[in-house]
């Protein structure tokens, strides 16, 4: 994915999760659901957000872009600030 493709990508997941918590808002799904769904979708922003990052530190030190990769959101999620 290139960093128009991966913004697209971001932009959907969070129009995702505004459907999602006005859906629970109007009581077509369950908290649990929600959870379940907003739990996925925290995962895949996470792993979108390092793939962004990975290509824009390649870009800015001269290597293609093009090299980086999605991470296994185990390895993004174990991230500390």
């Amino acid at each position: 994915m290139d960093q128009e493709e991966i913004l697209a990508r971001i932009t959907a997941m969070v129009e995702d999760e505004r459907a999602l918590r006005s859906s629970l808002a109007a009581g077509r799904i369950d908290s649990s659901t929600e959870h379940t769904r907003l739990a996925e979708l925290e995962r895949e922003l996470d792993q979108c957000w390092d793939l962004l990052r990975q290509r824009r530190a390649k870009s800015e030190f001269g290597e293609n872009p093009d090299e980086a990769a999605v991470r296994p959101a185990p390895e993004v999620e174990g991230y500390q600030s």
